[in-house]
């Protein structure tokens, strides 16, 4: 029997976009809002929705369904805003991610993670950190720093002000 010490079991957010389930380190994951709109920032990538006041600070939120060639996000009861810390180019910014639903936090062990699967070298995987299993359901553990590590990403997520996301744009 192994060690109960070398098992490394990590915590994840699970929520849907569409139909299917993703997960998210909850290490990374600051605090999950009711979704109640955006302010619209001209000119920038249709898959960034806006931005939100966060007790004081502009946090961009991004629409994972958009981002992953989805339809937009539509607004119900469940929809949410999961709020993230992103690694990008050494930093660390606070960045919104839309979800359908919030489903639960649970706990992976080793086993229960399979590689991220490879699809060919013309579709982009590499935002998958791999695959979790729980109930016959597959869910894909993101590399949330890979979701949003593409340069224009990167430019929009350093910007601190909606000043400077304008003048970015313009």
């Amino acid at each position: 029997m192994p060690d109960p010490e070398h098992l490394q079991v990590t915590q994840y957010l699970s929520f849907t976009l569409d139909d299917e389930i993703f997960a998210v380190d909850v290490a990374r994951v600051r605090e999950i809002l009711e979704f109640k709109g955006t302010t619209r920032i001209p000119q920038v990538p249709e898959y960034l929705r806006g931005v939100i006041n966060l007790r004081g600070s502009v946090v961009p939120v991004v629409d994972l369904r958009l981002l992953f060639g989805l339809s937009a996000t539509q607004s119900t009861i469940n929809t949410c805003v999961i709020v993230l810390e992103i690694k990008v180019e050494g930093d660390t910014v606070i960045a919104g991610a839309l979800a359908d639903s919030v489903r639960e936090v649970l706990e992976l062990e080793p086993n229960e993670i399979e590689a991220a699967p490879r699809l060919g070298s013309h579709l982009n995987t590499e935002f998958i950190e791999g695959m979790g299993k729980r109930n016959d359901q597959f869910l894909m553990l993101l590399n949330i720093d890979r979701v949003f590590g593409s340069d224009a990403m990167g430019a929009i997520l350093q910007t601190g002000t909606v000043t400077e996301c304008l003048d970015e744009a313009a």
